[in-house]
């Protein structure tokens, strides 16, 4: 699924796919933001980790899965 994460005071923003559930991201996502120095941490689907403190976290918006298609269509 793909995540964007709006970030304050940055002019883009953070976009990646992830293999982790909404329900997933929304927990690590209300667990960043109910501390006051908490960092939100997750992953993407290459095994890369994306971290970036709750206090600086304008929003968060999750795609749909995407499914990825290879090769080519038959006519």
């Amino acid at each position: 699924m793909e995540v964007k994460i709006g970030v304050y005071n940055a002019p883009r923003e953070i976009v990646f796919e992830s293999e982790d559930t909404p329900d997933a991201i929304l927990t690590a996502l209300r667990e960043a933001l109910s501390g006051g120095d908490g960092l939100l941490v997750l992953s993407d689907e290459k095994g890369r980790t994306v971290a970036v403190p709750g206090a600086r976290v304008a929003y968060v918006e999750l795609g749909e899965e995407s499914s990825r298609r290879v090769g080519f269509r038959a006519r």
